[in-house]
């Protein structure tokens, strides 16, 4: 009961943003647990460990706005910079699990496609609001205006992850634990650009892809904001 009661406690601490994106988190959590339960098979309990990883560069943002002093501390900060950086790609990686849907047994092919979508948008808001998140603090850091200098080349980076990631079979943790074979499989992919030319494409496409969704919601957020109807 005790439990119980902190964690309804931290919960009434979150502003209404945040308890909206808590209610959105917890929604395919949900269906994900709720799928198990009624048809025994674990396949897509995996997508929550996706969607944890993508939490990570999100809460990484959302300290670093809460700690002035994380930011100004030189070294601190390039630190968390290169990991919420190396987390990033997660957030929009869990989109292409949507290759994933297929009619499997147990429960209709509607229910994992909303279930599949839900973790989809889930990663796609923390992705687009960390990286938001991030543009203020090299606001506050560098008095950094011109923002898509900074946004386009970080979801070129993102795309790249997503490729390594779905294509490649490399995880976040193997730019650290295996930098070899990564650097070998990159090697090749910029070295044989036309046999490569539809993995090319897949990096080219989904980078616009990333652009378009965080515009949209830029620009969405922006005429909502003061001034908005």
């Amino acid at each position: 009961m005790r439990f119980f009661n902190r964690i309804v406690a931290a919960v009434r601490r979150l502003d209404a943003a945040e308890r909206v994106l808590l209610a959105s988190i917890a929604f395919p959590a949900g269906l994900s647990a709720w799928r198990f339960a009624y048809s025994g098979s674990r396949f897509f309990l995996f997508l929550n460990w996706n969607l944890l990883l993508a939490l990570i560069p999100f809460l990484l943002t959302r300290q670093l706005l809460r700690r002035v002093d994380w930011i100004e501390s030189r070294w601190g900060f390039r630190f968390l910079f290169g990991l919420w950086l190396l987390f990033l790609p997660n957030t929009f990686y869990i989109s292409t699990d949507l290759l994933h849907l297929r009619q499997r047994p147990g429960l209709p092919l509607w229910y994992d496609l909303v279930l599949l979508l839900a973790f989809a948008w889930n990663g796609l808001l923390l992705g687009v609001q960390s990286l938001w998140q991030m543009e203020r603090v090299l606001l506050a850091r560098w008095g950094l205006r011109r923002s898509w200098l900074f946004v386009f080349p970080v979801l070129a980076l993102c795309s790249f992850g997503v490729y390594i990631g779905r294509y490649l079979r490399y995880n976040s943790w193997d730019l650290l634990l295996a930098p070899g074979g990564l650097a070998r499989d990159l090697f090749d992919l910029f070295r044989h650009p036309f046999a490569n030319r539809f993995d090319w494409s897949m990096i080219v496409c989904f980078f616009g892809f990333l652009v378009l969704v965080y515009e949209s919601m830029r620009r969405t957020a922006a005429e909502k904001g003061p001034g908005g109807n």
